[in-house]
């Protein structure tokens, strides 16, 4: 019967064993996949922030864009303003 006990325990032990190499590999693949998921994430906030700083800089250049024509267009206007100026005094 002591026997028994014994190889009884060793195997009780054996599934103990098993049992918790079962458990370490899954929490290593969960933990694995955890820092996959994270690495995606960050790596897809940096690509939105790129995106949105050259977005920014378009926006930029195209209000400096917007800002040069209007002052074009306001010395335009300032010099057909001062054209008509010299015409009204000649006559």
């Amino acid at each position: 019967m002591n026997t028994l006990c014994q190889f009884s325990e060793k195997e009780r032990n054996y599934f103990a064993y098993q049992a918790r190499q079962n458990f370490l590999r899954q929490q290593g693949t969960i933990l694995f996949e955890k820092d996959e998921a994270v690495a995606e994430r960050d790596e897809a906030f940096a690509e939105r922030d790129i995106a949105l700083a050259r977005e920014q800089a378009a926006l930029e250049r195209e209000q400096a864009a917007q800002a040069e024509k209007a002052a074009v267009q306001a010395e335009k206007a300032a010099a057909m303003a001062e054209n008509d100026g010299i015409e009204g005094e000649e006559e």
